[in-house]
This record gives structure tokens, C-alpha cells and sequence, in this order.
């Protein structure tokens, strides 16, 4: 049996499709509150609504939180492969506690338990936000260092640790991959992450920025991760990103396939700034932040990856991301006729 944490995310549900039409029995971890339903959501983008709830239907669904180790060890039971997708993405400095009990502790205790249960291989979603810098050339790779004096959020610090633990398991064991996606496009959580891109720009969206950076769609991360996981490949970590493109790129083709107008202003960094000062005002009585210093600093920065090496090792060839945003866009619109 197949374990995957992190279920009723992004990956995670559109990693649950793809094993249960390979036939494959999954077991998947949820938290109290988690809206299962949405999973099932994700499903009907790709087959019938009757298909995607037979499928949904076949799914073990285990209540356990990844810090809390007594629940984890009954989900464990009778397992063989993991897929960990789970973790928190926060870039408010509040979250910081948070963020390293969920994503380097949570971590530490799914290593742990492959260790005890034997597990025959581990596949690890972590982030490019836990790469360093490449000082030699303007492409980042999997053996750029990272660097304890660069400016890292706490979200990459947490990465980062959690990549720690993974890499301790492979000493005591455990066979692992690890995948580092750029930033993940894909369809069905259009009030989070980059789903938001598409809700903002269907509302009106004003301000674009100059920043570059990795993206990929969410189904060939899925779809590498499948591929590692039955392939004689282990102790390996990949990067995952399909094109190298600017924010302003992303949201005209977003605004494009969603008929609406292009973002046409610059956004300066002085309202950044200026954003950065109210929110850490705000922060005083307790409301979220979302612009920290290193918000304001990485938005204006052009950051490059090369995806040569898992298209080396596996001959795998990235859906080129004008038809992944085309695609999710299409699912977008059929959420919101």
C-alpha cells in the first residue's frame, strides 16, 4: 500500500488521481478540518463526475497530523511507499514556529517512521526556495550551495531543514527521491497559492512585477514523481520547472486566456514598502502578514533554473507552461460560469 501525506493539496490530489487509475491502493493522511470534498473536485477536471467519485471512493483516508507521532505510526501500518507532499507554505514572519514544527519536525517524523517500518521508498516534495545561489553561473542547479548568510524566508529555511532530515534517512536506509518544483500551476484551489494568480487577474488585476522565477505545471510534477518512484533511481534530488519566466509573462497569458486586461502598471518598490510598514503595524494585533523584507527584495530579483538534469536521467519532456496556465484556466472558468 502507498502512503501520501499532504492529500488534499495541489500535489497531493492530483498525485491521489494518478494512482488510483494506475489501480494502486492508497492510503492518505488528512487533518480534522481538512475539506476532503475538494479532492474530489480536482477529479472531476479530468474524468466524469461518476469516474471521479468511484475513484475518490477507493481512497483510505487516515485522520493523523505529521507532527504527532502516536497517529502517524497506525498510518504507517502495512505501508511500502510514501509520498510526502505535506507541508506549510507561509511567508508571514508569525508563522515561523509553525513552519519548522510542520515542515522540518513533521519531516523528521515521516523519515523516522520509514526508517522503523522499512519502507521500501520515500519520495520527498520539497521546493527550489531550498536552493542557494550559484555564483558561477546565472542558472541554478541541484548542487547550487545554499548559504546561511543569504536572505532566505523562513518558509526556505524550513525547506531547507526538512531536506535535512530526508538526506539523514537515506544514511539509515532509506531509498529516496527528492523533487524540487518551481513555482506549481495547476487547477482546483483558485483562494491559495498560485490559484490565486488566476482569481486576482479575473477580478482585475492593475500592478504586474519584474521578477523572474522557475514555474512548472502541477501535472508533470506528479507525473516525475510517478516516474522516480518505479524507476531504479534513488538518493537523488531533482529540480522541476519547465520555463523560466517573468510574473508579468505569467499574468498576461493568464489575463489572455481568461479574456479579462492585462495588469498594465508597475508595481514600485515603494509600495512594498509602504505595504511592508502597515502589515508590520498590523502584525502588533495580530493580523497576517503576507510582505516581509525579504518579500520586498526577492520581487524585483530574476531568478533562473536548469532542468537538465531530470531530463537527463528519465528523458522527460515539461508541458510548456502557455498550455498548462491555458489549461488551468479552463478549469477556472468552468468553476466560475
Amino acid at each position: 500500500m502507498i502512503l501520501v501525506t499532504g492529500g488534499t493539496g495541489l500535489v497531493g490530489s492530483h498525485l491521489l488521481l494518478n494512482l488510483l487509475k494506475a489501480g494502486k491502493k492508497v492510503r492518505a493522511l488528512h487533518r480534522k478540518n481538512s475539506d476532503l470534498t475538494a479532492v474530489e473536485h480536482v477529479f472531476n477536471y479530468y474524468t466524469s463526475a461518476e469516474e471521479a467519485k468511484s475513484l475518490f471512493q477507493q481512497i483510505e483516508w487516515f485522520e493523523a497530523d505529521i507532527t504527532n507521532v502516536p497517529q502517524l505510526n497506525k498510518a504507517f501500518e502495512n505501508i511500502k511507499y510514501v509520498y510526502h507532499c505535506a507541508a506549510l507554505v507561509s511567508f508571514d514572519p508569525a508563522d515561523d514556529k509553525k513552519l519548522r514544527k510542520i515542515n522540518i519536525e513533521g519531516t523528521a517524523n515521516i523519515v523516522n517512521l520509514c526508517i522503523a517500518f522499512k519502507i521500501k521508498k520515500l519520495c520527498y516534495v520539497s521546493s527550489v526556495a531550498a536552493l542557494g545561489k550559484n555564483l558561477k553561473t546565472k542558472e541554478i542547479n541541484e548542487r547550487s550551495m545554499w548559504s546561511p548568510e543569504d536572505d532566505h524566508s523562513d518558509y526556505a529555511i524550513s525547506k531547507y531543514g526538512a531536506e535535512i532530515e530526508t538526506w539523514r534517512g537515506t544514511q539509515e536506509g532509506v531509498p529516496t527521491v527528492i523533487v524540487k518544483p518551481g513555482i506549481i500551476i495547476g487547477p482546483g484551489f483558485w483562494k491559495e497559492g498560485t490559484g490565486q494568480i488566476f482569481s486576482r487577474i479575473n477580478k482585475g488585476m492593475k500592478y504586474h512585477f519584474p521578477k523572474s522565477a522557475g514555474f512548472v505545471g502541477v501535472n508533470d510534477v506528479v507525473n516525475v514523481m510517478l516516474e522516480l518512484m518505479q524507476a531504479e533511481i534513488e538518493n537523488e534530488d531533482y529540480i522541476l520547472v519547465s520555463e523560466n519566466l517573468s510574473f508579468k509573462t505569467v499574468f498576461d497569458l493568464t489575463a489572455t486566456e481568461l479574456n479579462k486586461p492585462k495588469p498594465q502598471k508597475d508595481l514600485k518598490k515603494w509600495m512594498l514598502w509602504l505595504g511592508w510598514f502597515f502589515q508590520k503595524i498590523g502584525g502588533f494585533f495580530g493580523a497576517k502578514r503576507s510582505i516581509t523584507k525579504n518579500t520586498v527584495n526577492t520581487l524585483f530579483q530574476h531568478t533562473f533554473y536548469t532542468n537538465q538534469k531530470i531530463k537527463k536521467h528519465i528523458e522527460f519532456e515539461f508541458t510548456p507552461m502557455k498550455k498548462v496556465i491555458a489549461e488551468t484556466a479552463k478549469c477556472y472558468k468552468k468553476d466560475n460560469s
